[in-house]
């Protein structure tokens, strides 16, 4: 963890602000926007850009990815510029939280990957890059979207360390145990052998 330097008043409001922007459920904004209809009904129900993919609109998959990841990188960005790196981390986090249990959806929102690339990527780029690297070449050897998800956010805190990032060891552990319990489901899948993988029908 960084240094506590910010006041509690400032810490509660960018806690706030970067919660409700995380919130904000892009993956069904996007869907209403293409006319693909309500994905909380189709595919897995999740929010997130892999159910938006499952649409068969991939422009709209890619739009939501992005849109997820802005949404931690924003939060991010903006807490270090006008506060602090101690702001920058809860503002993340607080992201991340939002687009998990958004007050916007009656907090059943989307399961996080998106969000915690985005992310790691603006708290440290060489994290975030190895942390993405890791979920593209699980997913490229499996098609397996979620196992991507999960195996990189359960390294993130090792490679944290092997990158020197210390005061990123405790936000990156809270992620990762955040990503598997998001994931619950998709692990009992995957242990039965039944996960669904990217492109199959």
């Amino acid at each position: 963890m960084p240094d506590i330097i910010t006041t509690p008043l400032m810490l509660g409001a960018v806690a706030l602000a970067a919660y409700l922007l995380g919130s904000v459920p892009f993956g069904l904004v996007m869907a209403r926007i293409f006319g693909l209809g309500d994905i909380r009904k189709i595919g897995s129900g999740n929010i997130g850009a892999t159910n938006v993919l499952r649409t068969g609109n991939k422009f709209a998959a890619f739009l939501t990815l992005m849109l997820d990841a802005g949404k931690g990188g924003i939060a991010v960005l903006a807490a270090r510029a006008f506060v602090g790196e101690d702001a920058a981390q809860l503002a993340g986090f607080m992201a991340f939280l939002g687009h998990c249990y958004p007050v916007f959806l009656g907090f059943k929102g989307g399961k996080g990957v998106a969000t915690w690339l985005g992310t790691l990527l603006a708290l440290a780029w060489p994290l975030g890059v190895a942390a993405c690297a890791t979920w593209l070449a699980i997913v490229a050897a499996t098609r397996i979207s979620s196992l991507g998800g999960l195996v990189g956010a359960v390294l993130s805190p090792l490679l944290a360390w092997l990158l020197g990032l210390p005061t990123l060891l405790g936000l990156t552990a809270a992620l990762a145990l955040l990503i598997l319990l998001r994931h619950r489901h998709n692990i009992s899948r995957l242990i039965a052998g039944k996960e669904p993988r990217i492109g199959a029908k």
